[in-house]
């Protein structure tokens, strides 16, 4: 559910951009660095946030996954560029690379691949997902729950 005061945005990845070339797979000449992330008009009842990073153009029948972490408190407003792969401040799952943390865009040669970043507000303080299992139970959780999510959608394509 997007709620309209629900807002994120970046000054890295602006919606309807490009994604940074910092922010692209090392297989692209990147460093996977995440962007910043700024978010504001949480919704009552929000007592911590997830993000989530998302490829929906991926030929996979099923999208690709490049970040999902968790246990945000509520109190943050942002993340700042490049969250490291490590942090105490929250949790993270092992993306569709199998790497924890986030991991930038490396599509195949052909169409613009969108990359849908969302930031979900949470009823809880703590998810209760295991980082060291498979995402999809975060993402289950996260999207369960939710009381509501704010999304930007930046490009990036491989010429053929």
């Amino acid at each position: 559910m997007t709620d309209t005061t629900f807002s994120v945005t970046s000054q890295a990845t602006p919606d309807d951009s490009v994604v940074a070339a910092a922010q692209l797979a090392p297989e692209l000449g990147g460093t996977s660095t995440s962007p910043d992330l700024t978010w504001t008009g949480a919704p009552e009842g929000t007592r911590s946030f997830a993000v989530t990073c998302y490829d929906p153009d991926a030929p996979t029948g099923s999208g690709f996954w490049h970040w999902i972490a968790w246990d945000i408190p509520a109190s943050a407003t942002s993340l700042d560029l490049g969250v490291p792969r490590e942090s105490a401040d929250l949790e993270q799952a092992a993306n569709d690379f199998g790497r924890i943390g986030y991991d930038g865009p490396n599509p195949p040669a052909g169409p613009p691949h969108r990359y849908v970043f969302s930031v979900h507000a949470l009823p809880v303080e703590t998810l209760g997902a295991d980082p060291s299992d498979p995402h999809v139970g975060a993402r289950f959780a996260i999207f369960t729950q939710q009381l509501a999510s704010a999304d930007l959608t930046a490009t990036y394509q491989v010429s053929e």
